[in-house]
Order: structure tokens, then sequence, then C-alpha cells
């Protein structure tokens, strides 16, 4: 197959993922830390409640915390109220007081990471993580921010930067600048998160990795999680037994079911490219903020293509992205982030994640969508 200039122009922005064999060593992984943790007995128990006095949280919470370090290599884990957007601001609030400054990559930034910045009060300094030179500098010349923040997942289409490459190149200048990555949406699915490349803390949602809503995961060094957990006392801020365990068990099923899914994003982005449906002018593979492929149409239909796509059984607005309850193909509108970056995609540009579906399913459905939307303008005329 030959690609052209325009289904190559995003092709550095695609993170590596894993294949469904190297997914199947990462779900053993999980298992056999599950082991070293808890004794048969305990593992088939839902779980506690409350704050048990030996730990101040619920026990069972404990030893799934200690297999999420295990697996991860870090020095604690802690699960956190508020999915993954609560573990970037319970762990950016131990670290920074209001006023603080911090690096951000200069890209439109995560709507719900932008309301955390403003919620707790910080000033950010932008810097483009795509230019290592510029990276450089910045942590070398400026002793103000007390954090480097990296999102893992693209934030726009242009984005090429390695996440292990900058981790490392921020602590060789500054080891003691701590580093905090989001790693929605790669977490289980691209070759490692944040603290396993060197980051001090990674931070992602239970919901992302099929477990259950309103979860999140903090990874990472002992100081700043022990003081999170200090001041998270609350027994109604506590996850639960019996939710920890819901969200282990769960995880076991991410990393195969992820590889799966995105072997088929690949597949379906194949097939587009060698012509499969009429009507399509380009499409490619992006982190946005999961692996999905962007179609881009020859007309302005894109709303009516999605208006389309609920009736013939395609998902058209996300869940939690990649959650649990999301098993039919999304075919939806392009990120904010994304349009930002290129408006044009508003009118233009769909964004495919097949889920748990099969790339003829996808295919069906979007050539079918795209004619009748196309038949609808039409008649419109």
């Amino acid at each position: 197959m030959v690609y052209d200039s325009s289904t190559l122009k995003y092709a550095a922005s695609v993170i590596p993922t894993m294949t469904v064999k190297e997914a199947q060593q990462l779900q053993f992984k999980l298992t056999d830390c599950m082991s070293r943790h808890f004794t048969g007995d305990q593992f088939l128990s839902l779980g506690d409640l409350g704050v048990a006095p030996r730990y101040k949280k619920p026990e069972q919470t404990v030893r799934v915390e200690a297999v999420l370090a295990d697996f991860f290599g870090a020095e604690k884990a802690s699960l956190v109220r508020g999915a993954g957007t609560g573990a970037i601001r319970n762990i950016l609030s131990q670290l920074m007081t209001a006023g603080d400054w911090m690096f951000i990559h200069t890209a439109p930034v995560y709507t719900t990471t932008e309301d955390t910045i403003r919620m707790l009060g910080l000033h950010t300094k932008q810097v483009d993580y795509n230019d290592l030179h510029a990276v450089k500098e910045a942590v070398s010349n400026d002793l103000e921010c007390k954090v480097f923040y990296i999102q893992h997942a693209r934030q726009q289409p242009i984005d090429t930067y390695d996440l292990r490459t900058v981790i490392q190149t921020v602590k060789k200048i500054r080891p003691d600048l701590p580093i905090v990555v989001d790693d929605n949406y790669c977490a289980l699915k691209a070759y490692g998160i944040g603290v396993e490349f060197g980051a001090d803390y990674s931070t992602f949602s239970g919901f992302k990795v099929l477990g259950p809503e309103g979860i999140g995961v903090v990874v990472g060094k002992k100081e700043g999680i022990d003081l999170l957990e200090k001041r998270n006392y609350s027994g109604g801020g506590q996850v639960q037994g019996h939710e920890a365990m819901d969200l282990l068990r769960m995880m076991t099923f991410a990393p195969v079911s992820l590889a799966t899914q995105n072997e088929q994003v690949e597949e379906i982005c194949r097939q587009l490219n060698e012509g499969a449906i009429e009507g399509i002018d380009s499409a490619y593979m992006v982190n946005a903020q999961s692996k999905v492929i962007i179609v881009e149409l020859k007309d302005p239909i894109a709303s009516e293509v999605i208006k389309q796509s609920n009736a013939l059984g395609a998902a058209t607005h996300p869940v939690g992205a990649e959650s649990r309850y999301e098993i039919i193909p999304m075919i939806y509108r392009v990120s904010g982030s994304f349009i930002t970056a290129e408006p044009r995609l508003k009118e233009y540009g769909i964004r495919i994640n097949p889920m748990k579906s099969g790339s003829a399913t996808v295919l069906n459905i979007l050539e079918k969508a795209i004619k009748a939307a196309t038949h609808h303008g039409r008649e419109t005329f």
C-alpha cells in the first residue's frame, strides 16, 4: 500500500501501542503481582469498608494499591475519588500551592485539566515539548516552576514528542523538578506510563481501563502519596474495598481488549485509504485522546454522518472513552482540542473508535451513514 502525504501528515504523532501478544504478557505480569500481595482467600473476598484502624482506609484497598505499585514499579500507589481528573488534582495539590508555577506543553489544554489549574490557582509556563532544545532551555533557566506536567496522549494533531525522551531530558538537567504525567488513554495500552520512564508521578482513570466509575489512580513517590493520603483521611473520601477489587479484576482484561481494539483501528484506517468507502478525502490515525481514526470527508457533512451513524447502531458520544460500557463502535465528533488546533475538522472531520467491534461492522455503518448524509444534503439543497 502507498500512502500519500495527506495520509501521513500525522503519522509521527501516533503513540506506539502493544500487540495482542505483548498485551497478554502484561496481563500475566499483573496477575503475577496479584498473587504476590493476596492470599487466595483474600482475593476471593469483595473487601471491607470504612477507615480500618491499621491503615486508616479499607485493608482490601491497601492490597490493591500494593499490587498497582508493584506492577508499575513505583514506590506507592493510591486510589482516589474523581477518576483521572481527581487523580491529577490530588497530586498537584500536594506538590503546589496557589500562586505556584508549572511547565505545560504549548498546546490546547484538556478541558478538565485547564479547570484544575484554575481551581488550584496555579500559573503555567508553556514550552513546546516537540522541541527538545526548547525543553532544555526552559528547565535550565527557570527555577520558579514547581512541577513539569506532561500529558501522555496527544493534545493536538501535530504533537510528536516521545514521553520517555522528554522525561529523561528534564531529569538529566533538573532531577529535583517533580514530573507529573497524565497517562489517561495510554495506561495498559502504550509501552509503559510516566513513572516507568522516570517521572515522579503518573495519574490515570480507572474508568479508562474497564474499572468502575469515579476512581482515579496515582502511582509514584511515597512522599507525595503519603501526604495525599494524610490529607484525605475522611471515610467518605476512601475508595472502598469492593470498588478497589472491581477495578483490579477488570484491569486484568484491559490490555488484551485495548490491543485488539488498536489492531482494528489500524485495519479500518488501511481499508479507508485503499478506497473502501466513497466520499472520504483522507483517513489517519491519531491519539485524540485514545488511538482513533480521524476521517476527513470530501463534503462538510460531518454532523449529519454522525446523526445517521446513531440510527445505524454506532454510539455518537463517549461514556468514558473506552469504558466498560462502550462496546459498539463510536462514530463521533473530533475532540475539542483538535478542532481548536484545526477548525476545518468541525464540519469535515469525524472520529472513529471501533471499541469492541470488528472493522467490517465499522465500515458497513460508515458507508451507509455517508450515503444517507450525502442524500440528505442534496435534498436540503
